[in-house]
């Protein structure tokens, strides 16, 4: 997007050419070589060639003309309709020549005819293959005119008939590839390579290069035996970049195929190549090391010759090229190429090996695993290519770096070679040990899948088999394998389980003494005892299957390929489905071997198994949980409750001090269920919350959590870090990732195929459904039978289930009224239930028949049109109205079902009237959960590792139906619950982590069984704490203050640093949570496993930022795919192609809406008028201007957030401009000045008008905000808008508290603190001293009484808000002083801003429910909606920043600019991001999250460049920067080009 002139004045100094999307604009990468004139200079010499071609091209380009012309850049308007013009010449006139024409030219091309008469004919034919394909040639006389052509090739006497010559032959392979082989026996080969070894043209010299990558592709054997290779590679040095590419892609094609007799053909261009790898060129750089893979694939078999290749040098530069830190942009695939070819080097080359161990190759590999996303470790599912991942590529090269254990493998002379190395080099053995065990150790812990899992293991237990007893007491001091060996032997793979144990009984034997006594402590002696029973108890549950099996099994479980051939290299089927070579009691057997061998009773009994500090615990814990239970049965006493808080401090300070804890005693000593239990006033481990005294049980609670509270924060004045909540949080979070009770879910379908989906309505679908055979239960009379089995959507509701069964099964008079509809229009009611049988025809039938209709004809283009376009105004009346409730019902529909999976539906929604209740497998379906749910958590339940495969989806599956019961307690219980929240105050009800502690659960319907249950349960009360820690340390000096603990107001200042967010979230279950959403079926449809929902819901500090990001554009809004499957729905042709279109585009569909730049506050109301609901991204272009696009829409987003921070618009507090005698002065910019954010200013119930303004139009404009803000964090779009802290925490629906005033009114919200403090020693004189109170001076306000200060009852800094209806007579006192602050805070963040939040809230809800935020905090939701804060380090910016046509990161221009950027400050910053994005911050993600990615090429100047301005496309984020002569120009140029060149997008 290129912006215009700003102004008139700015002259020729403007940005000449910020153009926009729409322009003919270069495209990166995509050009073609430009053909040399026909009458090149054939004596131009290397010496006299002119300087390389600053622009890069693509190495397959052909040398032939651009027929189309320049190519495009490409719009920004997905919805364009795109090029397919070839271009050039039509017909065969021009590229069909006749036979007649060919002979004419062939025939003066004979040695007789005169060098002029060849040129003539030479540059005849080249015009004529320029321009014609192999199916429009017609006749051409290949084996008459190539020997001709090759023999012109040859001519030494003219260069210019040598280049017209070869240019020719380049041509015709482009038009005829098969004349490959002609060429290749008409000896054309040997003359090619002849004029690049001699070199004496440059010109001839680049067409010869064209010519062999042409004929190479078709002919690699006989190019390489012809010694080609070497030919292109001599003097690579003195092409252009482009010509390089070239040159390198024809060595790339002859690499594809390598016979072993022509080995040294290849080797002797190995040095070459691999000083290649040393070239900047990205693409360069690529190539070569794609054609030195394909050698090594070529030769793997042969040790010798991988040998010499290592002797090359190719092992030094692919180590460098690989380090994490090296500046060199791989792609994905040329890296794991990359490091898969050192796979192979190792796998057969000792040299390879040595070489490896020398250069630490460790260290590199452990860099790339921590650097690496571990959940993109591949999936262990037969269907996945386990080939091409970088993390199993990885650990391929680290399994062949360290032999195997076993000695039943393949090549076993290479395997003791490479032990001998490791014994004859201990240091390479230390080395690599040290940095690989501990890394592998913490991919295991991260929440990497089963097979990634089980490789870390293995290389683990190799590395302990070879190591020393030396080299494992190093290993201890970095890593606590005894820990992490416990936790494998709580997983239920036996591959996993026979690995684990294996190393447990290598380190028993080798330093016994010291893992014994890690063993206990540690608990993998309790692990192997639980292990013993559990598979002893599976054992018998197998054999009593085996006698009584039953015909209601669940679906088999889908067959992966068995661990135990996991480096086998065979993809073939056959492997995958060899026998596992486990034996059926392997597990038990070594397990049992290893308890009676190293851990014998006498030796390790129940006594000693308990550490002291695990009995010390113990005991605390049941003298805790004793005196709970009595005070709960006793109501409580103040005597009691000071005994258990005494408890309760030796229990945490038990946990601060004294002996190391480890994990296995934290969890065993039931430390996290005694604190749960005291917290929750005895109601947890009850299960069950008893019908007692409501107000007595929460006053309990709330008197526990804060002495709970004062307990955890205490030790803050030494940092955070030494807080006692700190270590509990971080006790928790290592057992919880001690636990796998949250498996990723696999899915896969083989071949995708087109079905009919029934539910919820009738459609074609390219995705799995499950087959449903809905079975009426036994003993129900009132429903009939429905025998069909029907396909249901993953993410159907039990609703939409029911919507679709109630009319079939119940009584037949609901039959009769559906027979009587109306037999040619769509009821909504079918559409809406998902009824698919009206009339025995689908919707898509009736939808069919009513196209037919002669007026009907431009439905689809009516449908498939963007938003906001309306319908031919040629339909009638009843057409308009179907298609009206037929997209509305689907657009309902997609709504719906987006509340389905969010877990969040409205209270009329649950509270609706059931009509049937439904039953899998003996259990009753819980309505919040989908019938995939339901069925994936049985299968679970029988076989934790779940692949969802072709025999998940064949299976079909029994569930029964009968009508459902009435419920009528629970509206009751609501009530009640109502009631009594009202009664105590709502501020704690909004808190969700005390409603937990009141309630004693967490607010999700996880199963308490679940082993994590208690943890999740702490963690959640901690991250509460931790919230509102601020709140409770400022009301505790208030009462300090009060009680005389402290004298001065200035000590009620708290000063705190709490707990980072970052040390609450789970890394494992992140990771787990970021496999699950890259699973097919979550990208589909959405449809994820229980837990996910369910820990969202309830504890969503657990994940990161970016994956609950990811979450929430899942659930939210539903996947790309689920909206294209609604307007599918429809099946026109039109649509299909605008489907597809938008799909390429990356969205769904996009709406452009023009703006009025001088009215944008009134464009943006129109815009949300029309488009607040509708699906589509919004695009902006403004009037009288040609830009559109992502930069122009990114502006707009800026410009309006300005609009709404302008003075006299009465949103806002500080709003200078409706207080003109304040004496306060706004600035330039007419902003409200709001230091600590944007807060809504108050307004009374009694005033309409404030200073001319209508509280009307004050509530119209929150509700545009809301509609604006919702819009753009669905569309992805950045506002520069700064709202408070304490805003962010209203839009999240928390409750604010008199506190919160501080953050965004200092002064104010210090002053009611000091009041409060002054209210607080009020009542504690006054329960000592009932009559002395009043003549107290310490109720003095700083040495002045609270009636001296004429405090009226008036809102402060808003005399026209009354706080009261006497407020003109009454003033404030001290006895009135509580009233005083009570009104204020309340007109402040209650009442008096209510309305406009509400209408913010509405019309943020039309756009999609605001409930779905509430996973974030209010400093994620800043960062949503405003993007990063913009601090950039040197290398961030070269990481992420593209630097291309003509220019590299090393450059200088582009070194000048990086410097330049980073001594910007804030303001030039932002300006500098508006200039080139459109908007004045970054995405979340920052400069990594642009997209598309930040580009800076160089600009081609006319005259001077220093005279020159940059400009920049803003829809591609790219900068076209003019190699200026010194860093100070360029500063002082771009500093113009930003700051005067905004306002307007124009073509220049």
């Amino acid at each position: 997007m290129d912006r215009g002139r700003k102004r008139a004045e700015a002259g020729e100094q403007m940005p000449a050419d910020k153009r926009a999307c729409s322009s003919a604009e270069y495209r990166p990468g995509s050009s073609s070589l430009a053909s040399a004139p026909p009458s090149a200079a054939g004596a131009a010499a290397v010496a006299s060639s002119s300087e390389p071609a600053e622009c890069d091209m693509e190495s397959s380009s052909s040398g032939r003309s651009d027929r189309a012309g320049d190519s495009a850049y490409g719009s920004c308007d997905s919805d364009d309709e795109p090029d397919h013009g070839r271009g050039g010449f039509d017909g065969p006139s021009r590229c069909g020549a006749s036979k007649a024409k060919f002979q004419r030219i062939f025939a003066s091309l004979e040695d007789d005819a005169g060098p002029g008469a060849q040129l003539a004919a030479l540059t005849e034919l080249c015009e004529v293959l320029s321009f014609c394909m192999e199916d429009s040639i017609g006749y051409f006389p290949m084996e008459t005119s190539i020997p001709v052509l090759v023999r012109l090739a040859g001519h030494e006497t003219s260069p210019d008939v040598m280049l017209l010559a070869i240019r020719a032959l380049t041509y015709l392979c482009d038009v005829m590839p098969r004349s490959a082989d002609a060429l290749v026996r008409h000896g054309a080969l040997p003359v090619l390579c002849g004029k690049l070894l001699a070199f004496d043209y440059l010109d001839v010299a680049e067409q010869c290069l064209q010519a062999l990558e042409k004929i190479s592709r078709k002919q690699p054997v006989p190019c390489l035996q012809a010694g080609t290779i070497m030919a292109v590679l001599s003097y690579i040095d003195f092409f252009s970049t482009s010509i390089q590419r070239v040159a390198l892609s024809t060595v790339a094609n002859i690499c594809k195929k390598l016979p072993l007799d022509c080995s040294s053909l290849v080797m002797e261009s190995v040095p070459t190549l691999c000083n290649l790898l040393q070239y900047e060129d990205r693409k360069l750089v690529e190539t070569v090391a794609t054609c030195l893979i394909r050698i090594a694939d070529s030769f793997s078999h042969s040790p010798g010759l991988l040998d010499e290749l290592c002797k090359h040098g190719v092992i030094h530069k692919s180590v460098r090229l690989i380090a994490i830190d090296g500046r060199m942009s791989l792609s994905q695939s040329t890296y794991t190429g990359l490091i898969s070819l050192l796979t192979k080097l190792a796998s057969s080359s000792l040299v390879a090996v040595r070489t490896l161990f020398e250069l630490n190759i460790s260290s590199t590999l452990r860099s790339i695993l921590m650097a690496s996303d571990l959940s993109h470790g591949t999936p262990y599912s037969p269907f996945e290519d386990v080939q091409s991942n970088q993390v199993h590529e990885v650990l391929k090269l680290l399994n062949q770096l360290i032999p195997p254990v076993a000695r039943d493998v393949g090549d076993i002379q290479v395997v003791l070679a490479k032990e001998k190395i490791l014994v004859d080099q201990p240091s390479f053995l230390h080395q690599f040990s040290m940095d690989i065990l501990p890394v592998s150790i913490q991919v295991v812990n991260s929440g990497a899948n089963l097979y990634i899992s089980y490789v870390c293991i293995s290389i683990i237990n190799n590395i302990v088999y070879f190591s020393t007893p030396e080299m494992l007491m190093d290993l201890l001091k970095v890593t606590n394998i005894s820990s992490f060996l416990a936790g494998l032997l709580a997983r239920k793979d036996h591959h996993v389980l026979i690995s684990t144990l294996k190393t447990v009984e290598i380190l028993m034997q080798k330093l016994p003494g010291v893992f014994l006594s890690s063993f206990v402590k540690e608990g993998v002696i309790y692990a192997i005892d639980s292990l013993l029973i559990k598979e002893n108890c599976l054992q018998s549950a197998q054999q009593s299957s085996h006698m009584q099996h039953s015909d209601n099994q669940v679906a088999a479980r889908d067959i992966s390929r068995c661990l135990c051939y996991a480096f086998d290299s065979s993809r073939a089927l056959s492997s995958e489905m060899k026998a596992c070579r486990l034996g059926k009691d392997t597990v038990l057997i070594l397990a049992r071997h290893i308890k009676t061998t190293y851990f014998p009773s006498e030796a390790v009994n129940s006594e000693m198994g308990l550490t002291e500090i695990l009995q010390k615990l113990k005991t605390f814990c049941a003298v805790l949980n004793d005196n709970v239970d009595r005070s709960a049965t006793n109501d409580g006493c103040a005597q009691n409750e000071e005994y258990l808080s005494h408890i309760l401090d030796q229990v945490m300070r038990e946990l601060y001090g004294g002996e190391t804890m480890s994990t296995f005693e934290f969890i065993e000593s039931g430390i996290v269920r005694s604190l749960a239990h005291y917290l929750s006033n005895g109601k947890y481990l009850q299960g069950t919350l008893c019908d007692g005294d409501l107000s007595n049980h929460f006053l309990a609670v709330l008197r526990r959590f804060q002495t709970f509270a004062c307990i955890s924060l205490s030790k803050m004045n030494q940092g955070w870090e030494n807080m006692l909540l700190t270590l509990l949080v971080r006790k928790l979070q290592n057992a919880l990732s001690s636990f796998d009770s949250f498996p990723v879910i696999s899915s896969h379908v083989s071949k995708p195929r087109n079905i009919y989906v029934d539910i919820p309505f009738r459609r074609p679908t390219m995705h799995p459904c499950l087959k449903i055979h809905f079975v009426r239960e036994e003993g129900e009379t009132t429903l009939h039978d429905y025998d069909n089995v029907l396909n249901v959507e993953p993410s159907s509701s039990l609703d939409a289930i029911e919507g679709y069964i109630w009319p079939k099964v119940s009584a037949k008079s609901n039959e009769h009224q559906m027979e009587s509809a109306g037999k040619d229009i769509v009821r909504t009611g079918d559409i809406a239930s998902g009824s698919t049988h009206a009339e025995g025809r689908n919707p898509e039938e009736i939808v069919a028949k009513t196209l037919q209709e002669p007026s009907f004809s431009s439905l689809s283009e009516g449908v498939a049109c963007q938003e906001g376009q309306s319908l031919s105004a040629d339909l009638s009346p009843r057409q308009r109205d179907l298609v009206a409730v037929t997209t509305s019902n689907l657009s309902s529909l997609g709504e719906r079902r987006a509340e389905v999976r969010t877990g969040s539906a409205s209270p009329s929604n649950v509270c609706a009237e059931q009509k049937l209740s439904f039953c899998f497998e003996g259990k009753q379906l819980d309505r919040s959960v989908t019938l995939y749910q339901a069925i994936l958590q049985e299968l679970l339940s029988a076989e934790p590792d779940v692949i969802v495969g072709p025999k998940f989806w064949n299976e079909i599956y029994k569930v029964k139906y009968k009508r459902a019961e009435p419920k009528s307690n629970d509206s009751q219980m609501l009530c009640e619950a109502s009631l009594f929240w009202n009664k105590i105050g709502s501020s704690w009800q909004k808190l969700s982590f005390f409603t937990s502690m009141v309630q004693a659960e967490l607010p999700c319907k996880l199963d308490k069984s679940n082993p994590s249950y208690d943890i999740l349960f702490m963690l959640k009360i901690l991250e509460g704490l931790n919230r509102v820690s601020f709140h409770l340390l400022s009301d505790e000096r208030n009462r300090a203050f009060a009680e005389g603990r402290i004298d001065s107001f200035d000590d009620l200042k708290v000063i705190m640093s709490s707990v980072p967010q970052a040390e609450f979230m789970s890394g494992k279950l992140t990771d787990k949570l970021e496999q699950q959403m890259r699973d097919p079926l979550a990208l589909s449809s959405g449809s994820m496993p229980l837990w996910c929902s369910q820990l969202m819901a309830s504890c969503p500090f657990l994940f990161s930022f970016e994956a609950r990001w990811k979450y929430f554009h899942l659930t939210a809004f539903g996947s790309s795919i689920t909206q294209l499957n609604q307007i599918q729905h429809l099946n026109s042709s039109d649509t299909n192609y605008v489907i597809e279109r938008r799909l390429q585009s990356g969205s769904f569909s996009r709406t452009k809406f023009k703006v009025n730049r001088n009215d944008v506050l009134g464009s943006a109301a129109k815009m949300m008028e029309l488009h607040a609901r509708g699906k589509a991204v919004l695009e902006v272009e403004y009037n009288e201007e040609v830009g559109t696009g992502l930069g122009p829409t990114m502006e707009f987003y800026t410009l309006v957030s300005h609009e709404f921070q302008k003075v006299g618009l009465g949103m806002w507090r500080e709003d200078l401009g409706l207080h003109a005698g304040s004496g306060k002065v706004v600035g330039e910019s007419g902003f409200v000045p709001a230091p600590f954010g944007l807060f809504p200013q108050p307004w009374s119930a009694a005033n309409s008008v404030s200073n001319g303004i209508q509280f009307a139009e004050v509530i119209k404009k929150f509700s545009l905000l809301g509609q604006l803000v919702a819009k753009a964090i669905k569309d992805g779009r950045i506002l520069d808008i700064p709202f408070s802290k304490a805003f962010y925490k209203v839009i999240l629906e928390q409750e604010l508290g008199m506190y919160d005033i501080e953050s965004f009114d200092p002064k104010l919200g210090r002053t009611l603190q000091e009041f409060q403090a002054l209210v607080y020693r009020k009542r504690f004189l006054e329960s000592i001293s009932k009559e002395n109170y009043k003549c107290a001076s310490d109720l003095d306000y700083r040495n002045t009484r609270i009636e001296d200060l004429c405090l009226g009852f008036t809102l402060p800094g808003y005399s026209d808000y009354e706080l009261t209806s006497e407020s003109n007579s009454k003033m404030v006192n001290i006895s009135n002083l509580e009233e005083y602050v009570a009104l204020v805070a309340d007109a402040t963040i209650k009442s008096g801003i209510a309305r406009q939040v509400e209408a913010f809230k509405s019309g943020f809800n039309k756009v999609f429910p605001l409930r779905t935020l509430q996973i974030f905090t209010e400093d994620e939701l800043e960062r949503l909606l405003c993007g990063e804060r913009d601090t950039w380090d040197f290398t961030e910016l070269v990481d992420h920043i593209k630097f291309d046509h003509g220019y590299t990161a090393s450059s200088l221009p582009v070194v000048n600019l990086l410097e330049i950027i980073q001594e910007f400050e804030c303001d030039q910053r932002r300006a500098f991001l508006q200039f080139v994005t459109g908007a004045r911050r970054l995405p979340p993600g920052g400069l990594a999250a642009l997209n598309p990615k930040l580009t800076v090429v160089r600009k081609h100047c006319c005259q001077d460049a220093d005279l020159d301005l940059p400009s920049v496309m803003t829809c591609a984020n790219y900068l076209k920067l003019p190699p200026y002569s010194s860093k100070e120009r360029m500063r002082q140029r771009m500093l113009y080009a930003i700051t005067e060149g905004q306002g307007s997008f124009h073509l220049s």
